[in-house]
């Protein structure tokens, strides 16, 4: 079997499950190739274990200030290129396309009848899943923007739905520092998030942002250029994180056991949802702008919970592999008795489902 796997550009959330399954398809000798849009070329980085993969202009969303802008997206929206990427992408030699959330791809397997299956976060918002905010335009671009023919979601929870948890690869041991904090808003500006967090001059705070060009300390802020490695360990040795609700690091800090405060994008239902979800379950708290006596209030707690979730996706790539890509159910129950939720959760669900 040939694969092509398309994925969203957009932020590191989609990347960094891409590379999980990429690791394995090489372990297994299993040809895939790779093709990334909504990015710049020359703004991806750690691609290595993608081999040769494409770049295409695709379509993403644009921010000011903390929030989606409409405008400016819809200005840089180039749909006759769109077009002609979807025309001249040629699937003859594949006999499968992956998605995660990327439209070129699932738009030419569309228009060539070729098997396609969406293993994505948003394909969770396509079922009965909690959701916030989401207006009629934000169910039409999640039915329409990749669309494809088979669903499987990915969630922290799979509410009764054809939903799979992610795929997180397990901490080492952790040498948690107890006053340092990761902050990571890389859509609101760094003058916010300095006011912001400038008073509290008892924790350190570790602060990656893409408009940093070089480090930079001020006294307790800590800037930092965006560093897979360096972002890995102040993730792994920090005792909470600051961020806007993206679903993949989100992930890692439950896996990691961090303390959350959540800064959901305005105008962007699915990090409304994620933040909601997240509340929901008693794994995060969540301040809708940046306020500092949220802040501060959140600072004050000690207290985390930590989720372990499945690090291995053979699984699921078996089910792949198998091609009975209606039948989800024995894929789904493999994979959900290995999420292991803290107490205080479990006890929530289990009143959930009791009321």
């Amino acid at each position: 079997m040939k694969i092509l796997y398309g994925v969203q550009g957009t932020g590191n959330g989609h990347i960094s499950r891409a590379r999980i399954m990429a690791k394995r398809f090489n372990e297994l000798n299993i040809d895939v190739d790779f093709l990334f849009s909504g990015r710049n070329a020359d703004k991806f980085f750690d691609m290595d274990v993608f081999g040769e993969y494409q770049v295409r202009k695709g379509m993403s969303f644009c921010y000011q200030n903390g929030e989606v802008d409409t405008f400016s997206t819809i200005k840089s929206l180039k749909f006759n290129q769109l077009r002609q990427d979807i025309k001249t992408l040629d699937l003859s030699s594949y006999d499968l396309v992956l998605n995660d959330f990327e439209p070129i791809s699932a738009w030419a397997a569309r228009a060539q009848h070729v098997p396609s299956i969406s293993i994505s976060h948003q394909a969770s918002f396509l079922q009965n899943i909690p959701m916030q905010k989401a207006k009629w335009t934000d169910k039409k671009i999640l039915k329409y923007f990749a669309p494809c023919q088979f669903n499987l979601g990915v969630h922290w929870y799979h509410f009764d739905a054809n939903i799979i948890p992610p795929f997180i690869e397990s901490p080492n041991k952790l040498n948690v520092v107890d006053n340092k904090i990761l902050v990571y808003l890389p859509f609101e500006s760094l003058t916010q998030i300095k006011q912001l967090i400038a008073d509290f001059c008892d924790f350190e705070f570790y602060c990656y942002h893409p408009d940093l060009t070089a480090d930079e300390d001020h006294e307790h802020i800590h800037f930092r250029r965006v560093s897979k490695t360096g972002f890995k360990q102040d993730i792994a040795d920090c005792s909470g994180i600051i961020a806007n609700a993206g679903f993949e690091l989100s992930s890692e800090a439950l896996c990691f056991g961090k303390r959350i405060l959540l800064k959901p994008l305005n105008g962007q239902f699915e990090q409304a949802s994620n933040a909601y979800t997240l509340e929901l379950l008693g794994l995060a708290s969540v301040m809708n702008q940046l306020n500092f006596d949220e802040v501060e209030q959140w600072l004050e707690q000690t207290q985390a919970g930590q989720v372990i979730f499945p690090d291995d996706p053979q699984p699921l790539i078996n089910w792949i592999m198998a091609g009975n890509y209606q039948d989800t159910s024995e894929l789904r129950d493999a994979l959900w008795r290995q999420v292991k939720f803290p107490a205080q959760v479990r006890a929530r669900l289990e009143n959930n489902k009791a009321a």
